[in-house]
């Protein structure tokens, strides 16, 4: 929201009083020329991202069986183990797996460690039936080198790996989790691994780390799971409680890696940074997320009151906290792609955070974010889902926002919808447009930075804001050109139902704003009918019923309280007069 002192409104004294004995004025449409509206389809910088697919997963990460016969038996047996194998060695609880094959562990080693150190061209099958080993200074199982480990846990198994909270380097090599692969591995069966490390990391892989079966439950002081280059699930269950990132995958010398894909399964996080975060681009096309990051919205930083908040929503007025550690549930520097799934997402920071493009085709979300519900530096696109953001700082943000399909449902501490807030700083930063009765330029009088490039296009679905600030704020342009919108703004404060700084344009859909008269603006351009009202102050519920010929289309009962209306149906045809009624009061009001 961006706001200075309130300037005088060019509107008639006029207002609708509760007995209904006074006349509601039109709010006056701007006559300026309207300016060409940006489609919101182009960000600058932004990196196209590459649509995952199913060719993520081969068919030997989903293969679970194996030869019994030709199987490596190792028995794990406390202080040591035993094995006929010349492929593996026992020194002590040290058990080193040398060579490709199939190899069926089980027992328990107090103090030791499941090393594989084989070819770099081996591939090995490590089978779990009821695994327990415990490393006091490193890797529980350490894979040094082969070219890929496929671990399988046996089917109805309980195995456990975990680190006693210190960890000795391996040479040069930093060791830092309780499992640590250095090379691809896979994860899949129909048992269940526990992975424990108090003093640092629960799964560290430097290459690929895929999950396609299997039950995971992940503790640990760091991240609970560190992967370099991609991090892919599918049928598996994990669960993780980290005090830094849930998942954190980071690779710095390619950016076409360090991506993370859900296409199906589980995924719950609780973590004390971002549930997952992911250098490259974050795909989630199916299965069930829930995140809690960072002790939840109720733990956000405070910002600069924007909006006057209500009942339960007063924040503190002071500078948005700065902090170190980033808490979002979601988090990606590439594009994030929500294709399907289910999400419960409860965060401190941003729920859904790209710095590039996030597009939304479809899943169904729930919200609490300390800070915004979803954030793009970019293009934030909307075409299809189910979005609840129950709690939020700002519901939707990015530099440009295009809502294209789906039910979206919002509740904001500031604004609904923003675009071009900046880069995830919501609330802030300045800059004032061509106000309806004021004529503010770019820039405004105390010298704002906000920018004037972002835009906001609404073209179908279904958007229902309650913000207490601005209901839509484009630092920019705005445009409605279909799909159902309403938005209920609070009556205090610096705040407008509408708020654009170039031009704001309805040519088509259905548009019910209801809002405070302070810093009212209404659309500048229509190809259908506007009528825009000042109703003096109306109290949360008072209904609103707009008719044409005793035909009645429109029938609302704001859920906040109200002092201007904004109404736009395609029914309603510009210089064609219509009958408004606001409780008690009925008037006739021709449509701009």
């Amino acid at each position: 929201m961006k706001r200075s002192a309130m300037l005088s409104l060019l509107l008639a004294a006029g207002l609708l009083a509760a007995c209904g004995t006074k006349r509601a004025e039109p709010l006056p449409q701007d006559a300026s020329e309207a300016i060409t509206v940006s489609t919101g389809t182009e960000s600058a910088g932004s990196a196209s991202a590459v649509r995952l697919d199913e060719e993520q997963f081969t068919d030997r990460d989903r293969r679970t069986t194996y030869d019994g016969e030709d199987a490596v038996q190792i028995l794990l047996q406390g202080a040591t183990a035993t094995c006929e194998s010349e492929n593996v060695s026992v020194d002590g609880g040290t058990v080193t797996i040398k060579a490709e094959g199939t190899y069926l562990l089980s027992g328990t080693l107090d103090d030791g460690q499941i090393r594989v150190d084989a070819g770099e061209n081996d591939k090995l099958q490590l089978v779990f039936d009821g695994v327990s080993v415990n490393s006091s200074a490193s890797a529980a199982l350490y894979i040094r080198e082969a070219d890929k480990v496929f671990v399988t846990l046996s089917a109805g198994s309980e195995n456990l790996l975990s680190n006693g909270g210190s960890f000795v380097p391996d040479g040069e090599t930093n060791v830092d989790g309780a499992v640590f692969s250095k090379q691809d591995l896979t994860c899949n069966g129909d048992g269940r691994l526990t992975v424990t490390s108090p003093g640092g990391h629960g799964v560290v892989c430097k290459d690929d780390l895929v999950l396609t079966g299997g039950t995971y439950t992940v503790s640990a002081g760091s991240h609970g799971l560190d992967v370099n280059d991609s991090v892919r699930i599918d049928g598996a269950s994990l669960s993780v409680e980290a005090g830094k990132d849930g998942v954190h995958v980071e690779n710095e010398e390619d950016e076409t890696l360090g991506y993370f894909y859900l296409a199906g399964g589980s995924l719950s996080v609780v973590s004390g940074g971002d549930g997952v975060s992911a250098s490259g681009q974050l795909q989630v096309s199916g299965g069930e997320v829930t995140v809690t990051s960072g002790g939840g919205h109720e733990n956000g930083p405070q910002h600069t009151t924007g909006g006057f908040g209500g009942p339960g929503r007063d924040r503190v007025a002071t500078t948005e906290t700065d902090s170190t550690e980033s808490c979002k549930a979601i988090k990606a520097d590439g594009g994030l792609l929500l294709d399907g799934g289910t999400f419960r997402l409860d965060s401190a920071d941003d729920a859904l955070h790209s710095n590039d493009d996030v597009t939304v085709t479809g899943g169904d979300f729930t919200v609490s974010s300390g800070d915004d519900g979803f954030h793009a530096d970019g293009t934030l696109t909307v075409s299809g889902g189910n979005i609840l953001v129950e709690n939020s700082y700002e519901g939707l943000e990015g530099l440009h926002v295009a809502i294209t399909g789906g039910d979206v449902r919002l509740t904001a501490d500031d604004d609904g919808v923003n675009a071009a807030g900046g880069t995830d700083g919501s609330g802030f930063g300045g800059g004032f447009g061509n106000d309806r009765f004021g004529g503010r330029g770019p820039g405004g009088p105390n010298g704002g930075t906000g920018s004037s490039d972002g835009s906001i296009v609404i073209s179908g679905g279904t958007l229902s804001v309650v913000a207490y600030g601005d209901g839509i704020d484009a630092n920019g342009s705005l445009e409605i050109t279909g799909g159902d919108v309403t938005v209920a703004g609070p009556t205090q404060g610096d705040t407008a139902t509408l708020d654009f700084d170039t031009t704001g344009r309805i040519t088509g859909g259905r548009f019910v704003g209801t809002g405070g008269a302070g810093m009212a603006q209404t659309f500048s351009d229509s190809s259908q009918g506007v009528i825009a009202l000042q109703v003096g102050n109306q109290s949360a519920g008072t209904e609103i019923v707009l008719s044409d010929g005793g035909e009645t289309l429109l029938t609302v009962s704001p859920s906040l309280p109200y002092a201007v209306v904004i109404l736009s149906l395609p029914e309603m045809v510009k210089g064609e007069t219509y009958t408004v009624s606001i409780g008690t009061y009925t008037g006739e009001f021709e449509a701009n």
